[in-house]
């Protein structure tokens, strides 16, 4: 079970099912796929609240529930993934506070290049359909091989973003990362597949915690975990977007 179950997503990796073994209802795919949709309203609720605050006349009134939504969400991240038996609570309040900081995230966006949120959105929605269908027909397969480059690649992605912050305290940031050169450009659109690649990862761990009989509240922990990758794919995207409307 433990080499099936290995994925780059924090929330859904190899460990996450393991001991979780339902006595009573067990996790089943259609029930996952209704709490990723409630989790899914949850996030365009809150992202409309801060994306009204944005276009508002005083538009500094979003940044406090930005700035809650971001540390609130990480908090309630890693609550979630040490508390799995807790997801049926945390996992719509981690949507809450992602959608507060989305919302403001994009309204700044869209106010710099208009349209970009809406063809971000599309874009992402698009990604996860094409990739569910790639995942669906046996185009794509999670193998061994498959999961350990994607995890290879995500980690790497991590490592360069946490140098990038560090050297911000210097002023010396990782240019690439935020300029809309060719250079700059070419790595955003890497992680964008890296990101959607991840997806089907998830997919894979949703389908076995439900062979493996998880219990029924791994539906919100696998649908929270689906949210952690399309909320990490969004932004990527808009980044892109940004990048390319710079040129």
């Amino acid at each position: 079970m433990a080499n099936l179950m290995r994925t780059s997503n924090p929330a859904l990796n190899e460990k996450a099912f393991q001991g979780n073994v339902a006595f009573g209802e067990a996790m089943t795919l259609q029930g996952t796929v209704n709490k990723t949709g409630i989790l899914l309203l949850c996030v365009v609720v809150a992202a409309a609240w801060t994306w009204g605050l944005t276009h508002s006349e005083t538009p500094e009134a979003a940044y406090p529930w930005m700035i809650g939504g971001v540390l609130g969400g990480l908090v309630v991240a890693l609550v979630t993934i040490f508390k799995k038996e807790w997801s049926p609570i945390t996992s719509p309040v981690y949507a809450l506070l992602e959608g507060l900081a989305l919302g403001g995230i994009s309204a700044i966006f869209d106010r710099m290049y208009p349209g970009i949120a809406v063809q971000a959105v599309g874009l992402t929605f698009g990604t996860l359909f094409a990739m569910l269908v790639a995942y669906k027909t046996g185009v794509i397969r999670a193998t061994e091989k498959f999961k350990i480059g994607v995890v290879a690649a995500t980690g790497g992605i991590a490592l360069l973003y946490l140098v990038d912050i560090v050297l911000h305290f210097f002023s010396r940031p990782v240019s690439f990362i935020h300029e809309g050169t060719p250079i700059g450009i070419a790595f955003s659109l890497f992680v964008v597949v890296i990101a959607a690649l991840n997806l089907v990862l998830d997919f894979d761990l949703i389908e076995t915690g439900v062979s493996h009989g998880a219990p029924k509240y791994m539906e919100w922990y696998g649908a929270f975990g689906l949210m952690v990758t399309l909320i990490w794919l969004y932004l990527e995207i808009l980044r892109l977007l940004g990048k390319a409307r710079r040129r």
